[in-house]
Protein backbone atom coordinates (compact mmCIF):
# COMPACT_ATOMS: atom_id res chain seq x y z
CA UNK A 1 0.00 0.00 0.00
CA UNK A 2 2.88 2.53 0.80
CA UNK A 3 4.45 1.58 -2.35
CA UNK A 4 1.28 2.26 -4.42
CA UNK A 5 1.27 5.62 -2.80
CA UNK A 6 4.50 6.95 -3.38
CA UNK A 7 4.36 5.82 -7.44
CA UNK A 8 0.62 8.03 -7.12
CA UNK A 9 2.73 10.74 -5.81
CA UNK A 10 5.28 10.50 -8.28
CA UNK A 11 2.80 10.79 -11.09
CA UNK A 12 1.19 13.59 -9.46
CA UNK A 13 3.81 15.79 -9.64
CA UNK A 14 4.35 16.41 -13.05
CA UNK A 15 0.58 16.85 -13.47
CA UNK A 16 0.52 19.35 -10.59
CA UNK A 17 3.33 21.37 -12.21
CA UNK A 18 1.46 20.90 -15.81
CA UNK A 19 -1.51 21.95 -14.50
CA UNK A 20 0.02 25.08 -12.26
CA UNK A 21 1.77 26.18 -15.75
CA UNK A 22 -1.10 26.53 -17.26
CA UNK A 23 -3.51 28.34 -14.88
CA UNK A 24 -0.21 30.81 -14.28
CA UNK A 25 0.17 31.32 -17.99
CA UNK A 26 -3.49 31.72 -18.30
CA UNK A 27 -3.83 34.35 -15.73
CA UNK A 28 -1.18 36.30 -16.93
CA UNK A 29 -2.94 36.34 -20.18
CA UNK A 30 -5.65 37.54 -18.48
CA UNK A 31 -4.22 40.15 -16.76
CA UNK A 32 -2.27 41.47 -20.19
CA UNK A 33 -5.46 41.25 -21.78
CA UNK A 34 -7.39 43.99 -18.69
CA UNK A 35 -4.09 46.21 -18.39
CA UNK A 36 -3.94 46.67 -22.52
CA UNK A 37 -5.34 49.37 -23.86
CA UNK A 38 -7.60 48.87 -26.94
CA UNK A 39 -6.27 49.79 -29.79
CA UNK A 40 -8.07 52.74 -32.05
CA UNK A 41 -9.55 51.52 -35.33
CA UNK A 42 -9.88 54.01 -37.70
CA UNK A 43 -12.69 53.96 -40.53
CA UNK A 44 -11.44 55.48 -43.68
CA UNK A 45 -14.50 56.33 -45.51
CA UNK A 46 -14.90 54.15 -48.86
CA UNK A 47 -16.30 56.61 -51.59
CA UNK A 48 -18.81 55.02 -53.65
CA UNK A 49 -18.10 56.45 -56.51
CA UNK A 50 -15.41 55.34 -59.12
CA UNK A 51 -14.47 59.14 -60.27
CA UNK A 52 -14.92 62.21 -57.51
CA UNK A 53 -17.97 64.29 -58.69
CA UNK A 54 -16.03 68.16 -58.75
CA UNK A 55 -18.12 70.06 -56.11
CA UNK A 56 -17.46 73.07 -58.40
CA UNK A 57 -19.96 71.56 -60.89
CA UNK A 58 -22.75 70.71 -58.20
CA UNK A 59 -24.38 74.06 -57.86
CA UNK A 60 -24.37 74.45 -61.32
CA UNK A 61 -26.33 70.98 -61.83
CA UNK A 62 -28.99 71.81 -59.09
CA UNK A 63 -29.27 75.56 -61.17
CA UNK A 64 -30.06 74.08 -64.14
CA UNK A 65 -31.95 70.98 -63.09
CA UNK A 66 -34.32 73.87 -60.90
CA UNK A 67 -34.36 75.89 -64.52
CA UNK A 68 -35.74 72.98 -66.43
CA UNK A 69 -37.41 71.20 -63.84
CA UNK A 70 -35.35 68.09 -63.80
CA UNK A 71 -33.69 66.10 -61.08
CA UNK A 72 -29.87 67.03 -60.93
CA UNK A 73 -28.09 64.17 -60.20
CA UNK A 74 -29.56 63.07 -64.04
CA UNK A 75 -27.06 65.81 -65.45
CA UNK A 76 -23.81 64.54 -63.13
CA UNK A 77 -24.44 61.25 -64.52
CA UNK A 78 -24.47 62.37 -68.22
CA UNK A 79 -21.39 64.72 -67.37
CA UNK A 80 -20.00 61.90 -66.11
CA UNK A 81 -20.65 59.68 -68.81
CA UNK A 82 -19.86 62.31 -71.75
CA UNK A 83 -16.88 63.65 -70.80
CA UNK A 84 -15.27 62.33 -67.29
CA UNK A 85 -16.25 65.12 -65.93
CA UNK A 86 -14.48 67.24 -68.68
CA UNK A 87 -11.23 65.40 -67.98
CA UNK A 88 -10.98 64.12 -71.54
CA UNK A 89 -8.37 64.91 -73.57
CA UNK A 90 -9.92 66.05 -76.06
CA UNK A 91 -13.98 67.68 -76.22
CA UNK A 92 -14.63 66.55 -79.81
CA UNK A 93 -15.97 63.13 -80.05
CA UNK A 94 -14.80 61.19 -83.53
CA UNK A 95 -18.48 61.24 -84.18
CA UNK A 96 -17.85 65.42 -84.33
CA UNK A 97 -19.71 65.69 -80.86
CA UNK A 98 -18.64 68.71 -79.34
CA UNK A 99 -17.92 70.80 -75.41
CA UNK A 100 -18.64 69.27 -72.05
CA UNK A 101 -21.73 67.69 -72.90
CA UNK A 102 -20.83 66.45 -76.09
CA UNK A 103 -23.55 67.92 -78.60
CA UNK A 104 -23.30 67.29 -82.30
CA UNK A 105 -23.29 70.84 -84.05
CA UNK A 106 -26.64 70.08 -85.48
CA UNK A 107 -28.46 69.55 -82.15
CA UNK A 108 -26.72 72.27 -80.58
CA UNK A 109 -28.04 75.26 -83.08
CA UNK A 110 -31.20 73.18 -84.54
CA UNK A 111 -31.83 70.75 -87.28
CA UNK A 112 -33.39 73.18 -89.64
CA UNK A 113 -30.00 74.51 -90.56
CA UNK A 114 -29.56 73.82 -94.01
CA UNK A 115 -26.59 71.93 -93.49
CA UNK A 116 -27.59 69.26 -91.27
CA UNK A 117 -28.45 65.54 -91.66
CA UNK A 118 -27.12 62.70 -91.16
CA UNK A 119 -25.07 62.30 -87.71
CA UNK A 120 -25.88 65.79 -87.15
CA UNK A 121 -22.12 67.35 -87.89
CA UNK A 122 -23.71 69.92 -89.83
CA UNK A 123 -21.41 73.00 -91.82
CA UNK A 124 -21.64 75.13 -89.21
CA UNK A 125 -19.02 77.62 -88.33
CA UNK A 126 -18.07 78.63 -84.93
CA UNK A 127 -20.14 81.89 -85.17
CA UNK A 128 -23.69 80.02 -86.24
CA UNK A 129 -23.06 77.56 -83.50
CA UNK A 130 -23.03 79.99 -80.30
CA UNK A 131 -25.20 82.39 -81.29
CA UNK A 132 -28.25 82.43 -79.61
CA UNK A 133 -30.31 83.62 -82.83
CA UNK A 134 -29.21 81.52 -85.17
CA UNK A 135 -30.43 78.85 -82.04
CA UNK A 136 -33.76 80.56 -81.59
CA UNK A 137 -34.40 80.38 -85.92
CA UNK A 138 -33.10 76.55 -86.19
CA UNK A 139 -34.68 75.32 -83.09
CA UNK A 140 -31.78 74.13 -81.71
CA UNK A 141 -31.23 73.13 -77.65
CA UNK A 142 -28.02 75.54 -76.78
CA UNK A 143 -28.39 77.68 -74.04
CA UNK A 144 -26.34 80.91 -73.14
CA UNK A 145 -26.74 80.26 -69.13
CA UNK A 146 -24.46 82.82 -68.08
CA UNK A 147 -25.50 86.02 -69.99
CA UNK A 148 -22.90 87.24 -72.28
CA UNK A 149 -24.29 87.10 -75.45
CA UNK A 150 -23.48 83.79 -77.04
CA UNK A 151 -24.52 79.97 -76.28
CA UNK A 152 -21.35 78.12 -76.64
CA UNK A 153 -20.88 74.27 -75.65
CA UNK A 154 -17.28 74.45 -74.32
CA UNK A 155 -18.48 76.90 -71.86
CA UNK A 156 -19.62 74.44 -68.31
CA UNK A 157 -22.78 76.50 -67.81
CA UNK A 158 -23.78 76.32 -70.99
CA UNK A 159 -23.05 73.29 -72.01
CA UNK A 160 -24.91 71.77 -68.63
CA UNK A 161 -27.88 74.17 -68.93
CA UNK A 162 -28.21 73.30 -72.52
CA UNK A 163 -28.09 69.61 -71.66
CA UNK A 164 -31.16 70.06 -69.13
CA UNK A 165 -32.57 71.82 -71.46
CA UNK A 166 -32.61 68.85 -74.21
CA UNK A 167 -33.06 66.62 -71.49
CA UNK A 168 -36.28 68.41 -70.09
CA UNK A 169 -37.82 68.96 -73.60
CA UNK A 170 -37.70 64.89 -74.05
CA UNK A 171 -39.63 63.76 -71.03
CA UNK A 172 -36.96 64.17 -68.36
CA UNK A 173 -39.50 66.85 -66.60
CA UNK A 174 -42.31 64.52 -66.71
CA UNK A 175 -40.52 61.75 -65.07
CA UNK A 176 -39.23 60.10 -68.22
CA UNK A 177 -35.43 59.93 -67.22
CA UNK A 178 -35.11 56.94 -69.01
CA UNK A 179 -36.89 57.80 -72.37
CA UNK A 180 -34.77 61.25 -72.22
CA UNK A 181 -31.55 59.23 -71.64
CA UNK A 182 -32.40 57.18 -75.05
CA UNK A 183 -33.29 60.33 -76.82
CA UNK A 184 -29.87 61.89 -75.83
CA UNK A 185 -27.80 59.41 -77.17
CA UNK A 186 -29.92 55.99 -78.49
CA UNK A 187 -27.09 53.28 -77.81
CA UNK A 188 -28.75 50.20 -74.75
CA UNK A 189 -24.95 50.62 -73.43
CA UNK A 190 -25.39 54.24 -72.94
CA UNK A 191 -28.72 54.41 -71.26
CA UNK A 192 -28.00 51.79 -69.03
CA UNK A 193 -24.19 53.22 -68.05
CA UNK A 194 -26.16 56.86 -67.39
CA UNK A 195 -28.91 55.06 -65.73
CA UNK A 196 -26.05 53.43 -63.16
CA UNK A 197 -25.09 56.59 -62.25
CA UNK A 198 -28.14 58.47 -62.24
CA UNK A 199 -29.27 56.23 -59.41
CA UNK A 200 -25.86 56.00 -57.85
CA UNK A 201 -25.70 60.13 -57.35
CA UNK A 202 -29.76 60.04 -56.36
CA UNK A 203 -28.71 57.56 -54.01
CA UNK A 204 -26.07 59.45 -52.42
CA UNK A 205 -27.15 62.70 -53.04
CA UNK A 206 -26.55 64.20 -49.41
CA UNK A 207 -22.78 62.59 -49.44
CA UNK A 208 -22.43 64.41 -52.68
CA UNK A 209 -23.86 68.17 -51.04
CA UNK A 210 -21.77 68.26 -48.72
CA UNK A 211 -19.22 68.83 -50.59
CA UNK A 212 -20.67 72.19 -51.30
CA UNK A 213 -21.06 72.42 -47.54
CA UNK A 214 -17.21 71.47 -46.68
CA UNK A 215 -15.12 74.61 -48.88
CA UNK A 216 -17.52 77.04 -47.42
CA UNK A 217 -16.67 76.00 -43.96
CA UNK A 218 -12.89 76.15 -44.70
CA UNK A 219 -13.39 79.32 -46.13
CA UNK A 220 -14.56 80.62 -43.18
CA UNK A 221 -12.02 79.44 -40.49
CA UNK A 222 -9.11 81.06 -42.67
Amino acid sequence: MKKLNIIIIIIMIPIAIIVYTFLFSLFRTIQEAIHTEPTEVIEEEVSPFDIPVPSEYLPIYMAAGKKYNIPWPLLAAHHRIETRFSTMETLVSPAGAQGHMQFMPCTFVGWKHPSCEGLGEGDISKEELTSVSAIAQYGGYGVDANGDGIADPYHIEDAIYSAANYLSRFGAADGEIERAIHEYNKSEAYVKDVLHFYELYTTHKDQLLAQIKKPAAQAKEE
